[in-house]
């Protein structure tokens, strides 16, 4: 009896093992036993770099005295420091770098060589080179670093296209973690699109748990076919150490700022000229839509390339060039990484329909002009830069919806408009009680006033009033 049911359990578990496990197999031959990611290591780890920098930094050495609130307030906080003997020290720092072109050209993080007065390059094989800043992009995170080989080709890694990448696909992350030297470690695409990771305007990262520490930013993320997916730029943690969620800049997105980086010194990118929110799910319920996906379109730009494709406020964009959008992030990360030039096919839910639309990828305008402007009388904005916004200031400086009038650039440290609280991005809305309309205007309101200021500014959302009379 005892046998017959050890046989039954033996043919169940055979049954089972064989529909559950059919594609799972042990190794069949040593040969398979020792398969291994050393030959794409051997193949990638030679382009991949460590980056130092030095940083000299100025500070001035002043008694604790002068933090007493006594002397603060009748001499100003900055009393101390000015006072203070000036001295300088060396502030070091690492990260990583990729070779993407056999010239010496090298793509790594902005925040890694950002400020630097130094920055020294040296190579897998222990070769050390100083490196030349070619340029930098705020918005992705991203710069580029030029070496001089003087002639020899340099190892380098090709650019593949992310778009093509999976959840679940293999990928190895090569860097200089800690400053111990050039590591490997290997994981899986554990997301794409990731969007709310608030290192970059322009982001739309890709998550993955191969292991990323400090100092592996700026190293890459390398697909199973020995080609760059990714620039490894962030890591979630709590410790300081990896927790198994990195992020990293898309090659897509790599590929393009190397290109505008390299070509004409800054990146300049598509506009659409409109902006909206994620659709939620109850607004897919009210709209139609049989589930949450894409951007609600609220508002445009008169003119803009998203007019000119035939794009209405209450339209839902719900994907460019076949994919999907799911947050203005990931919308603004599509377009981000298109060239200008030509056209790029988009869907939108209108009325209960998809439409087919061409978007025209054109840039930002700047109209109207800027005008910088120093304001250097006696008013409450004396020592502060202003503008006119336009749509490439808007671009540039990320500001979120497009808003015509002036804005505050700039402010001088120990300025009136410093001393009344005033800020860099501040809107001016309105000078006493009348809406500024541009720099000429806003000048011309302030040689009108004497004794009597009234001055609204725009900041986060919120209206700001400060009244003062002399």
């Amino acid at each position: 009896m005892l046998l017959k049911k050890l046989m039954l359990v033996a043919i169940f578990y055979g049954l089972f093992s064989s529909s559950v496990y059919a594609d799972t197999q042990v190794p069949q031959s040593v040969e398979q036993i020792k398969l291994s990611f050393a030959p794409l290591v051997r193949s990638a780890a030679p382009a991949v770099v460590n980056i130092y920098t030095q940083t000299i930094v100025k500070e001035r050495q002043f008694s604790p005295l002068f933090n007493d609130p006594f002397f603060q307030r009748f001499f100003g906080e900055s009393f101390g420091q000015q006072l203070g003997r000036e001295r300088e020290r060396v502030q070091n720092s690492l990260g990583s770098g990729v070779i993407v072109q056999s010239s010496g050209v090298i793509v790594t993080n902005n925040h890694v060589i950002e400020g630097a007065d130094k920055i020294r390059v040296v190579l897998s094989d222990r070769r050390e080179f100083d490196a030349s800043i070619v340029g930098v992009d705020d918005r992705t995170d991203l710069a580029v670093l030029r070496i001089d080989a003087q002639g020899e080709s340099l190892p380098f890694i090709d650019i593949r296209d992310s778009d093509n990448l999976e959840v679940g696909d293999l990928v190895l992350a090569i860097g200089n973690p800690f400053g111990v030297g050039q590591t490997v470690t290997s994981g899986i695409v554990s997301a794409l699109a990731r969007t709310q990771v608030n290192v970059a305007d322009v982001s739309s990262f890709i998550q993955t748990d191969a292991a990323i520490n400090p100092g592996n930013s700026g190293g890459a993320l390398v697909s199973m076919d020995g080609k760059l997916v990714g620039i490894n730029t962030a890591i979630f943690s709590k410790t300081g150490g990896s927790l198994g969620i990195g992020f990293a800049v898309p090659s897509n997105m790599v590929r393009f700022v190397v290109d505008g980086l390299l070509q004409s010194g800054s990146v300049t990118r598509p506009w659409l000229g409109a902006w909206g929110q994620a659709v939620t799910s109850d607004l897919a319920e009210a709209l139609g839509l049989d589930r949450p996906v894409g951007v609600l379109v609220n508002d445009m730009w008169p003119g803009a390339a998203a007019q000119n494709a035939g794009i209405k406020a209450g339209d839902v964009i719900l994907s460019i060039k076949s994919r999907d959008v799911h947050d203005p992030n990931e919308l603004k990360y599509r377009i981000a990484s298109l060239q200008i030039g030509g056209v790029v096919g988009l869907s939108i839910y209108r009325d209960g329909e998809i439409i087919q639309l061409n978007l025209p990828l054109e840039k930002a305008p700047e109209t109207p002009l800027r005008d910088l402007t120093k304001v250097d009388d006696n008013s409450l904005l004396a020592g502060s830069v202003i503008a006119n916004i336009s749509p490439a200031l808007v671009e540039e400086l990320n500001l979120g919806d497009f808003t015509p009038g002036v804005i505050i650039l700039e402010i001088e440290r120990n300025s009136q408009a410093a001393q009344y609280r005033f800020r860099p991005g501040d809107r001016v809305l309105e000078m006493n009680g009348v809406v500024v309309t541009s720099v000429d205007h806003l000048i011309e309101l302030i040689n009108q006033s004497e004794h009597r200021w009234e001055i609204a500014v725009g900041r986060n959302g919120k209206v700001l009033t400060l009244r003062v009379k002399r």
